[in-house]
């Protein structure tokens, strides 16, 4: 069978969780890279290409106590000019643009909020949570408020739960009239929200309503934290997060709440909301010893998740590491991409552990011995597939924000920077992790501290 990014529990008319999975991406294989974005590449780029500035095993500073972000497109060379317009064309090409072979930002008429809009996934004619808090966070990193506004208003008005047991959490997917296509949340979406708000809080400050970024930002993680707290009787609906693994779980209903898929464990988040959580009803300093112990927790876990040879981790994953055999989940597949980019931002941004440095290195070594490496492996590397994914080169770059072996990570950067924005049919995933990695690899992915009070 074609393997594709998601699955998810879909619940049935009653509420249950129906046996089958449905897939998110409707069963159609990765497109592949065009052909001068390096389909036919034997290497991750061209063997000209400098090594980074930062000397080999040299100590990074971490960028939230410092507030220096490595650029390391400069690093190989490239202007800032040059840099500007790259990223330019990614937001033109995906967000601005009227071209429906092109974009994947929709405006969607107004309210009494305010206009909205929604990141539609084009593959499959559905707008996702995933896409909608993917989406805000660009928009906030670029300084875009009206176009974070109308995101959020849109998610806000159309995915959020307004009663009922799922209360307060988002649906991980609608149709473009805003009707529900399943109650059941994404945790990444809620995770991505919840960073994206208090972002906008630090970068442009409150404003009013649904616009009061830091209170919505705090509502969305109690939920994520505290649901079972928050039922009047009891509920398959679960935490987003499993108390006593102290990781983010796949979906937070029924059997879906008993595993975890590593490409949502997102240290650097967590860090975050242990310095920003005002906590529910009494609790502040408990859930903020939570979170901090959530992003140690998934450090480790990385460790243990990913492969010691090759550095790949599976889609899905019990809370032990080993992977889960959810209908050939146990591999590493779409979700898997994003893993080595949490794991490269944890270090860039806090740099406390080490081994995260090691991890982007054997990932690196690993797709450096696969010559134009495709998009889905065994664990131990066999290929699954015969496509490449722009995102899956997208976000291997990223891993060179952490790597030490500084000629081998510039390949990378340099062949992300090769890459044009991603366009046609399956457009909206690598689009998405194209526009985050640039971002990354340039230096403005921005950590923006809401104030307090």
């Amino acid at each position: 069978m074609d393997y594709t990014r998601r699955q998810f529990l879909k619940l049935n008319a009653s509420g249950a969780v129906c046996a089958a999975l449905l897939s998110a991406c409707g069963g159609a294989p990765e497109v592949g890279v065009t052909a001068e974005a390096s389909l036919t590449r034997t290497e991750p780029a061209g063997s000209g290409t400098a090594a980074l500035a930062s000397p080999a095993g040299a100590t990074i500073e971490p960028a939230f106590g410092s507030g220096i972000y490595r650029n390391l497109f400069a690093e190989i060379g490239k202007g800032e000019q040059e840099i500007a317009a790259k990223i330019d064309a990614a937001w033109q090409s995906l967000f601005a643009s009227t071209d429906d072979t092109r974009r994947v930002y929709y405006a969607a008429g107004e309210n009494e909020h305010g206009p909205m809009a929604y990141v539609k996934d084009i593959g499959n004619n559905d707008i996702r949570s995933e896409g909608m808090s993917y989406g805000m966070m660009i928009a906030v990193q670029l300084g875009k408020q009206a176009e974070f506004n109308a995101l959020w208003n849109w998610a806000k008005t159309n995915m959020q739960h307004k009663e009922g047991p799922w209360q307060g959490y988002f649906s991980w997917h609608n149709r473009e009239d805003g009707t529900k296509l399943d109650n059941n949340p994404a945790s990444d979406g809620e995770e991505w929200f919840t960073t994206a708000l208090f972002f906008a809080a630090g970068r442009w400050g409150d404003g009013a309503g649904i616009y009061q970024y830091r209170a919505e930002a705090d509502g969305v993680l109690n939920t994520m934290l505290h649901k079972t707290d928050m039922l009047a009787s009891s509920s398959a609906v679960t935490n987003m997060f499993n108390r006593e693994h102290k990781q983010v779980v796949f979906v937070p209903y029924g059997m879906a709440a008993t595993y975890t898929d590593p490409s949502y464990h997102l240290p650097a988040f967590y860090e975050l909301w242990h310095r920003w959580a005002a906590g529910y009803q009494d609790k502040q300093q408990e859930d903020r010893q939570f979170w901090l112990s959530a992003a140690q927790t998934s450090r480790d876990f990385f460790q243990k998740a990913s492969h010691p040879q090759t550095g790949l981790a599976p889609d899905y994953a019990n809370f032990d590491g080993t992977p889960r055999a959810e209908n050939g989940h146990d591999a590493f597949r779409f979700d898997a991409f994003r893993t080595i980019g949490n794991v490269a931002v944890d270090y860039a941004w806090f740099g406390t552990d080490e081994r995260e440095r090691a991890l982007c290195d054997r990932l690196q070594a690993f797709f450096t011995s696969q010559p134009g490496y495709v998009n889905q492996y065994t664990l131990d590397g066999k290929p699954l597939s015969q496509d490449r994914s722009p995102g899956l080169i997208a976000m291997n770059a990223v891993a060179s924000l952490a790597a030490t072996n500084q000629e081998r990570a510039a390949k990378f950067v340099d062949a992300l920077w090769e890459l044009q924005p991603p366009t046609g049919k399956w457009r909206y995933y690598d689009g998405l992790l194209y526009t985050l990695a640039l971002l990354h690899v340039s230096g403005n992915f921005r950590i923006y501290t809401p104030k307090e009070g």
